[in-house]
Formats: C-alpha cells, structure tokens, sequence
C-alpha cells in the first residue's frame, strides 16, 4: 500500500542507515529522487513506484523484500556461520540490514534455488509443513539408479527417527545417475537420507523448483533478483 513519508524514514526503513546517518547522506546529496537530486531529509514522496539513488547506486521502494537466489556449494544458509561463508554476504548491505531470511536452509554442499524476505506471513506461507509447498531437487548419485529405486522412493522408505515411511510425490529418472524428486517435506537431510535408504548415495544435489517457480537458467551462481509478480504468483503467495 502506497504512503508519503518523509526521505530520512525512507532510506531509514530501506536500510541504508541510522536516521542520523541517513540525514547526513542526504544532505550531503548523495541521494536522488525520480531522477532528481535532494538534500532536504524532511521532503515527503509518495512511496508507490518510488525511485531513488543513494551514492549512485539504483534502488526501488519495497514495503517488503522478495527475493531469489542460487546458492553456490560452501555457503551457510545462516547470519552466524561456522566453517563457511554465509549466503547473505552475497547479498547487497542494505538488504541484510533489513534481516531478511531464507526461507528453508539448503546444507552448505547443495546448491540452487533459494527464496529470501523480510516478510514473516510469507515466510510461514512458504515454510510451514501444513501447506505443503512442493519442492524439487536434482540428485545426482553415486550409483546408478533403476526402476525398482524409483518405485521405492515413490511407494515410501524407512528413515531412522521417524515413525512412518516417507514417499517422494514424484520421482523422475533424468538419467542414469540423475534423478529429480519432489518433496513436500523438510527433514532434516531428508534426500540424502531417502537416498541411503535405497542403498545409494547423493554426490550432487541442486534445488531446482519451489512451486512452480523453477530456478531461471539466467540466473547464475552465487547471484540473486527481485521476484516478479509471475514468480509471486507460481509460488501461490
């Protein structure tokens, strides 16, 4: 919902900053307006499709980030990593300052499609087991796979801690090493486990689809975008 507010609070709730220091950036006329320079922090704009500049750099407003990201391989999805690099330092400051948050951690060894925000009803929508979002990820395996494998991961498996046998909703032989397989789920390693209990083993493992929203081919490592309204809507948000 558009509303005016004045550029301090703007770049404030954009996270660029302090009011202090965002003032101070304005001032300074390192901030532009539609194209326009301005150095007075209390001018009001109205926040629909608001465009602005701070030291050069291009931005627009958003009430809430949405975004995507593919995952390179040794990045932890988490702000307080242990022995790799965190996903969010590939992400621009300002974002990070607004504490955006994945949206279902990928291990630091899989790769592809991550979903971030800052927007805590969507994060449930997206997360939260009793909805039952889709996902699908590329296995590559050890081993290679044949029919009887595939009938067991779709029939169910036997995983160790649970109660009841867990089944794929779908499982397609890509090749003879390659399978992609569709999960509702989010257990803990949850393919490489399936995987095991198959008597295989996961050398690769790549999400490659959450709801209908399929990772872009464009998109490359380690590099994020902003969701577009047809992504919001494949994702059913």
């Amino acid at each position: 919902m558009a509303k005016k507010l004045n550029l301090e609070r703007i770049l404030c709730n954009q996270g660029f900053g302090t009011r202090k220091q965002c003032r101070i950036m304005i001032i300074n006329e390192e901030v532009t307006v539609n194209d326009t320079m301005c150095d007075d922090p209390d001018a009001s704009f109205d926040t629909e499709n608001l465009r602005y500049t701070v030291q050069g750099e291009a931005w627009d407003y958003r009430e809430k980030s949405y975004l995507m990201l593919h995952k390179p391989s040794n990045y932890e999805c988490s702000h307080k990593t242990q022995h790799h690099p965190t996903i969010y330092s590939l992400l621009p400051h300002p974002l990070v300052v607004r504490d955006v948050q994945c949206i279902g951690r990928l291990d630091e060894d899989t790769t592809g499609l991550i979903l971030i925000s800052d927007d805590g009803q969507f994060i449930h929508r997206m997360s939260s087991p009793k909805h039952r979002v889709p996902k699908v990820y590329e296995v590559t395996c050890k081993h290679a796979v044949d029919d009887s494998q595939i009938t067991h991961i779709l029939k169910g498996v036997q995983l160790v801690d649970e109660n009841a046998p867990i089944a794929a909703l779908a499982c397609t032989k890509i090749s003879d090493h390659v399978i992609h397989m569709t999960l509702a789920e989010g257990k803990y390693h949850q393919v490489k486990r399936m995987i095991a209990a198959i008597s295989n083993r996961v050398e690769g493992l790549k999400r490659i689809q959450i709801g209908q929203l399929k990772l872009p081919d464009d998109l490359a490592v380690g590099k994020w975008r902003w969701l577009s309204e047809d992504d919001m809507v494949k994702l059913g948000a």
